[in-house]
């Protein structure tokens, strides 16, 4: 009697409903975002520049990842559509799809390496960080479809709202990642110390557990039985169709937001070694804070999903503002620590030896980090509603809102650093303030419910 009164009282999209799938894709992120962290804490153990170079070549491979990485994305909010409309077996299918493109996609991103050493040479880096830097963003351009491949899983899972399997793979490819690290980064037991380069070989060998626990849970009895996955494999061209017709806009979202990242990080590394150290412990820290509420984006993405696939606006509405609570309640812990602890945050990345380019960059990394406390809640408007909006099908105007406000931002920054010619203090000021005003246009955009079209389609 007492769980049949539960079950009634439960209502669809409510903060229990979302931390279903919230809760494991925000560790599974969590997870994800510690393994970069790491691999830049170790490397900072060797010195500034190797941190650098591990910052500047995950960033430049970023930008050649995230137009496949974003089309690729979108396959949770149409697997979470399938679900909500009782049409399991297509869920594999979008999953099929995905793989393919995964593949295909890989000879792509290898022949992209050169164009990305050409990019390097305008950063003016010391030949130190230029070096590793080429040598880390090569070979995670060589695994880059190891990464294709273990998104195009995670998509599935979060669609058909089965997060829990994607946070045991992250977490497990975060142990083997820390653990390789440790041996191929600094040389241990058979290994030469191979710096930045280890740390990318320890990032593939990472992902590609994650990968392979994924792949065998696919294939596992009872989603054989439930979504008929052993015989999903053809090529099913409505569903490319519908795939690269509402994921294409959130690649290039993707695409356009990670190259005006990378230019705003071209900007501070072209102030100086100092500003350049700050922004990277700064940017460090950002990804901690803000990568695990992108497993609430995820989530939001994946309920409006489902239930504008099941026709239930009143459920769509209700989950996106129960992932907004948790998103704030998250932000806090983010907030105070952020306020009141930065000076022990910066020193996170102090070198084991003594270096005078740490310690002159360690009071302007101690005030950006101080400074971000300001968006920290503000962003998760940004984060939740952009997702919601994803899941609903209005990826075009989010592309465009969000390349407008990252394009703005990196405008600003070089108006402040090099026309104005701001100290590095007051540039992360310009940025965290151009970045706090946009999210309320995400929220406003929700408000008007043209999402509501997607269910009359």
């Amino acid at each position: 009697m007492k769980r049949n009164v539960k079950r009634k009282f439960k209502k669809e999209g409510d903060i229990n409903d979302v931390l279903v799938v919230a809760l494991p894709m925000l560790l599974s992120m969590s997870f994800d975002t510690l393994m970069t962290f790491i691999d830049r804490l170790f490397l900072s153990r060797v010195g500034p520049e190797y941190m650098n170079a591990a910052l500047g070549g995950s960033g430049a491979q970023m930008i050649f990842l995230t137009f496949f990485i974003g089309l690729i994305a979108y396959a949770t909010a149409l697997v979470a559509q399938n679900l909500g409309a009782k049409r399991n077996e297509n869920c594999a299918k979008v999953l099929s799809q995905t793989l393919y493109f995964s593949l295909l996609s890989a000879p792509i991103l290898i022949a992209l390496v050169p164009l990305g050493y050409y990019a390097f040479s305008f950063e003016n880096l010391g030949p130190l960080q230029l070096s590793e830097q080429k040598d880390y963003f090569a070979i995670l351009m060589y695994g880059s479809v190891i990464t294709l491949l273990r998104n195009s899983f995670s998509s599935f899972f979060s669609g058909i709202g089965e997060a829990k399997i994607i946070m045991q793979a992250s977490f497990v490819g975060m142990i083997v990642n820390v653990i390789a690290n440790y041996f191929l980064i600094y040389g241990h037991w058979i290994f030469p110390a191979m710096n930045a380069s280890g740390a990318a070989y320890g990032t593939l060998l990472g992902n590609g557990t994650s990968l392979a626990m994924l792949a065998l849970k696919y294939f596992s009895k009872d989603l054989r039985t439930r979504f008929n996955t052993a015989h999903s494999f053809g090529i099913d061209k409505p569903l490319i169709g519908e795939l690269f017709r509402k994921g294409g806009p959130s690649g290039i979202e993707m695409f356009s937001n990670m190259t005006a990242f990378q230019m705003l990080l071209f900007l501070f590394h072209g102030m100086g070694p100092v500003a350049a150290t700050a922004a990277s412990i700064m940017f460090n820290w950002d990804m901690v804070a803000y990568v695990p509420l992108m497993g609430l984006e995820i989530a939001s993405m994946s309920l409006v999903g489902r239930y504008i696939g099941a026709k239930s606006p009143a459920a769509a509405k209700r989950s996106t503002y129960s992932g907004l609570h948790l998103g704030w309640a998250y932000s806090a812990f983010i907030f105070i620590a952020f306020v009141f602890l930065p000076g022990p945050l910066v020193d996170f990345f102090k070198p084991d030896t003594a270096s005078a380019l740490f310690d002159t960059a360690r009071p302007i990394a101690i005030f950006m980090v101080r400074i971000a406390a300001i968006y920290v809640t503000i962003e998760v408007l940004l984060v939740i509603y952009g997702g919601a909006l994803r899941g609903a099908g209005d990826t075009i105007w989010v592309m465009f809102a969000m390349s407008a406000m990252n394009w703005t931002c990196t405008l600003l920054l070089w108006i402040a650093a090099y026309v104005i010619k701001f100290p590095p203090q007051y540039c992360w000021l310009v940025v965290v303030c151009t970045y706090s005003s946009f999210p309320i246009i995400f929220f406003l955009r929700w408000r008007k419910e043209k999402w509501r079209k997607a269910m009359q389609t």
